[in-house]
């Protein structure tokens, strides 16, 4: 079952984002040790501020993936897909093919234009989002940096509607 967290999923979601963040992180601009140290009370205010989808297997959750729509009159017509994870023991089970989903047909619905930055050598997700309708566009060379190594994101858009090309 996929659906949107409230701030009440707080507690589910913290261990679900850390273990993220220190399982891949290349793969996150967020850091585990900045993340760890935040009171439940700053991912409340998380799940409060963007519309983050978590994935349940018999109650438990088991990935999750943001939206974010950018601010600003020029901008208001693109969302970021940010935070995509899914449980190793989750995986190939279409998962993550169905958050991905849910963002997309959530993001229909408020924005032209959804955009998202995946690390180069991540060719799972890559493969993912090129299968669900996301084409690259560009590529921030050096966009992150960890344990002295830099990490480039090929940046891809999914367009939702037909004036937005």
């Amino acid at each position: 079952m996929i659906r949107l967290l409230t701030s009440a999923d707080a507690a589910l979601y913290r261990p679900v984002r850390l273990e993220a963040l220190a399982a891949h992180p290349t793969a996150f601009s967020s850091a585990f040790a900045r993340e760890q140290e935040q009171p439940l009370a700053w991912f409340e205010e998380r799940l409060l501020t963007s519309d983050v989808f978590g994935a349940f297997i018999a109650q438990e959750l088991v990935g999750v993936a943001g939206f974010r729509r950018q601010e600003g009159a020029k901008t208001e017509h693109k969302a970021v897909l940010w935070g995509m994870y899914v449980r190793p023991d989750a995986r190939k089970f279409g998962v993550g093919r169905r958050l991905v989903d849910a963002v997309v047909a959530h993001g229909a619905k408020h924005v032209e234009q959804l955009q998202l930055a995946v690390v180069s050598g991540n060719t799972a997700a890559i493969r993912l989002y090129t299968a669900a309708g996301f084409v690259e566009y560009g590529r921030e060379v050096k966009a992150l940096k960890h344990d002295g190594r830099y990490f480039d994101e090929i940046l891809m858009a999914l367009f939702l509607s037909e004036n937005c090309k």
